[in-house]
Order: C-alpha cells, then structure tokens, then sequence
C-alpha cells in the first residue's frame, strides 16, 4: 500500500496534515525524527513544521535515514527550513515575522489551477534569505519573503496548506502527494478499524479491559473498536462525576447498553466535589477530575482483574495538552491526556488518538454504530467542571444544568442545533444587578456559545439569529431564578479555545 510519511517536528498541525493525507485516499503515518523508519511503500516524506529555529543549538535536524532515500520531500515552515539548508541554502531570523492570514502570490507556471495570489496561514519569524542551488521560489508572501521553492523534485512552502485557513492548501497537498509522488488512492478509514482491532488484539493478549464511558463519540467509538478485538474481556465503565448535562447519566448508559457493552454504572459525583472543594485554577480542576477518575476506574478493575484502561483519546486533545510531540507546545490539560497521575496501576489503551472528531464519526458509521450515537455534540471528559469557571460545587452544576437544558432545547425546537458542531452555556463567578419582579436582583451571569468545526482545531462562532438568543435568553432569566444576566461568546478558535477552561 503506497503511503505518505510525516516526519513531526512538534507543529500543532502536524496530525492535521496527516489526516488531510488520508482524507484524500493515501495512507499516511507520523513518527518523530528519531522514531522514522526507510520504508519500501513510502512514496514520499512531508517534514513538519515546529517551534525551533534550525540555526538553534540542540535544533532538530533533518533525518539521517533521509540520506539516499530516492523520495520526494516536501517541508513546511520549520520543514522548509530544513529543507533549506541541507540543499545549501540560508535561514535567518526574519526582520518581518508573519503571523496569521497573509496574502501570498503564487507561480502559475508551477500551479496552472491556482490564482495568482491566495490567503494562507503563516506563523514564523524566520525566513529562507539564500535559496539552495537549482531551487527557484514558487512563492512569495506581500512581504516580499520567499514563501515557497521548489528544485522540481522537493518542494517546501512557509505556510501551512494542512489548515483551513489557507485558499487551496489541499490542491498543493494533492499535487505533491498525486502529480511529484505519483501515490494511488488505495487507503479507506476502514482499513484503520482493521488494523486497530489487530492491534489492540496483540496488546491486551489474554488481560482484561475496561473503559471509561461517557456516552461521546469516541468513547463510544472505542469501546465498539475493543469490543471487536477482545468481546468480554472488555467491561465498559461510567462514571458519574455530577458534572454530565441534565439526565445524561440516564440516557447514555440506556444509549451504551443497546450496543450490546458490558456496563457497569458508579455514582461518585460527592466524591468529585469533594476533590474540587476550593479549587479555581482551571488546569488544577482538569488534573484533579482526571487524578479522580483513575482512581475510581482503578478501584472498579481491581474488582474485575483488568489490566487496561480503555480511553477515547482523540488527537485534538493530544496536540492540546502538548502530548503530540516532545516538542510542542502545551495549550491546556485534558482529563484523559495531560490531567493523569505520575504513576497508573493499569496500562493505557487509546486506540482513536491518531484521530480528529470528524475521522471517529465516519469510523464510527463504518463500525455499523446507530447515527444518534455518532451525532451528539463533543462534550468536554471533565464536562460542566470546565464550564464552570471558578470553583465547582453541587449547586454550580445544578444551576448550570438548568440553563444548559434551556438553551438546548430553544435550539433542538427551532431546528439551529443541526446546524451547529458544538453549542453549550457556562457558568461565570460574576454577579449583576438586575430587576426581577419589581425588586431589585443581583444574580449570576451566564455565556452562551455556539461554534462551527470539522476537527475542533479550529472554531467559528455560530451566527445565531436574534430572535432565537432573544428567546434562550428570556427563558434563562425566567426560569433559573439564580441567574440575571445572559451574554453570548463571539469568539472564533484562534485567537479563544472552544471551552473557556
């Protein structure tokens, strides 16, 4: 099978660009520099971008195993550089850094399909100053910074064509992949389920496994994908941390047990709020909910001599918790990433987290899974404890689940949540004055947020029409008596997260 091989140099995108590898039907894998194996399938090598500068001490540099690897190479950003300098060209620290959308000319000779000039996604301050021999630039930013070149063979672009925000960033992916590296199209998401179940098959032998159920898509996901591997030596496990939405403890462990998952519910919501008691700080609160969780699945394996511990990892929570990569960049903490202890008395099975939201949907649909399963909205592992901003107690999260019911149901009854990727309110530790009644109120504030997102990478707030907020709002305030003001997040990921902890 042909396939496309990343070498990651810690860029937040670098699984993006993968996945956009496969979307378009070539197989495609990550590994780091040092962990990159010379493969007969692969047809060609895409160098990542990354937080370094190569003229760094201690700078990563271009892969050994390269040398005499007759395979075309395409860099981008930390990659270009790389790529820059073993042909013998120059990378210095730039006069202009470019960051954000930035608006490139392009060559028409090289990119026949492409307009003359697009918006791309830029985010370095170094730059090519002496382009290597027999290279000629492809590219150039409105700065006048080489932006791209190419010698005919190897090819290497300033930006980043793998994210959303660069104009025709898939065409120049497809012409490297398809036209320089003549790869087939043979790769199919169902081939990953096939592979997995065989993995997951040679690690756990003849242990047993349970899983952390939430009800979510890649939970869920997961625990069909083990299921298949290993039938009853999986055990699914829900916990009830008090922080679910409103009756959700109810419906998805009906939802879980209709697949036919071993389940086995605990209730320790007390056990949870006593942990977070006194606790503001947003990443203490994630480690504390992720610390909590382990020791109440540690505790229920011990019951069933498990070995595993089954989670739903996917990657955008990886790349988020700086977990991607040794050198890339931490943004926040995940309960089932960066919030696990030191030390585990099971062994970590997290067979999705090569993959974005959108992937464990379409997996999910190839593993015969019902779509209202697949549907449901992402809902974050430490749930309303991140939604409620501050410290966390029973009566937040009771106060929070009121409002959060409300503003689902205005949105499920004018038809709006169709149309949304992932929408929810948040508790915020302000009060405001306000008149309820004829009398004087002084209640809490609550943000509502909707966005629109194919992998959670990136976001963009939901325009919601008036009247509909009009109507979210007006039943909030009448019907929470605890809360007196409503406001909503315009906010688009970058420069915000989609969560506000």
């Amino acid at each position: 099978m042909d396939r496309i091989a990343v070498i990651d140099y810690g860029s937040q995108y670098t699984l993006l660009l993968a996945r956009r590898i496969r979307e378009m039907g070539v197989f495609c894998t990550v590994a780091s520099p040092e962990e990159f194996k010379v493969e007969s399938e692969i047809k060609g090598v895409v160098l990542s971008g990354g937080p370094q500068s190569v003229y760094e001490e201690g700078a990563l540099g271009f892969p050994k195993q390269l040398e005499g690897f007759p395979v075309p190479i395409m860099g981008i950003c930390y990659g270009m550089h790389l790529l820059a300098k073993k042909l013998g060209g120059e990378v210095r620290s730039g006069a202009l850094g470019e960051y954000g959308l930035t608006n490139v000319s392009m060559d028409n000779e090289r990119f026949r399909d492409i307009p003359e000039e697009i918006v791309t996604w830029m985010s370095h301050g170094d730059e090519v100053t002496s382009l290597p021999a027999e290279c000629k630039v492809i590219a150039r930013s409105k700065n006048g910074i080489t932006a791209g070149f190419s010698n005919g063979r190897d090819i290497a672009f300033q930006f980043h064509p793998e994210v959303n925000h660069t104009q025709f960033g898939t065409n120049l992916i497809e012409d490297f992949v398809f036209n320089v590296c003549n790869a087939s199209r043979n790769w199919k998401l169902s081939a990953f389920a096939e592979r997995k179940v065989e993995e997951i098959k040679r690690i756990v032998g003849s242990s047993k496994v349970v899983g952390g159920l939430s009800g979510g898509v890649d939970s869920t996901v997961a625990a069909v994908l083990t299921s298949k591997a290993v039938g009853d030596a999986f055990t699914g496990i829900f916990v009830n941390h008090g922080l679910m939405r409103k009756n959700e403890d109810i419906e998805v462990c009906e939802a879980l047990r209709s697949l036919g998952i071993k389940l086995i519910n605990v209730d320790a919501s007390e056990e949870f709020f006593r942990e977070l008691k006194g606790i503001d700080n947003p990443e203490e609160k994630r480690k504390i909910i992720g610390k909590t969780f382990i020791k109440v699945f540690e505790r229920e394996a011990n019951k069933l001599n498990a070995s595993f511990l089954l989670q739903g990892t996917i990657y955008s929570d990886v790349i988020e918790s700086g977990a991607a990569s040794k050198n890339s960049a931490k943004i926040k903490s995940h309960h089932n990433v960066g919030g696990l202890p030191d030390k585990m008395n099971l062994k970590l099975l997290e067979p999705i987290r090569e993959l974005f939201k959108d992937e464990v949907r379409n997996l999910g649909y190839s593993l015969g899974i019902e779509p209202s399963l697949l549907t449901r909205q992402p809902f974050p592992g430490p749930g309303l404890g991140v939604r409620i901003i501050g410290e966390v107690d029973s009566e937040k999260a009771r106060i929070l689940k009121e409002v959060d019911s409300i503003f689902m149901d205005v949105l499920r009854k004018s038809g709006e949540s169709e149309k949304i990727w992932q929408s929810f309110a948040v508790l915020l530790p302000v009060f405001s004055v306000g008149v309820k009644g004829d009398k004087r109120s002084y209640g809490y504030v609550v943000a509502l947020r909707a966005v629109n997102s194919s992998e959670g990478m990136t976001a963009s707030w939901h325009e919601l029409p008036h009247e509909i907020l009009r109507e979210a709002s007006s039943r909030i305030t009448s019907g929470v008596r605890e809360v007196g003001r409503v406001v909503f997040d315009i906010t688009d990921k970058p420069p915000a997260t989609i969560e506000w902890e």
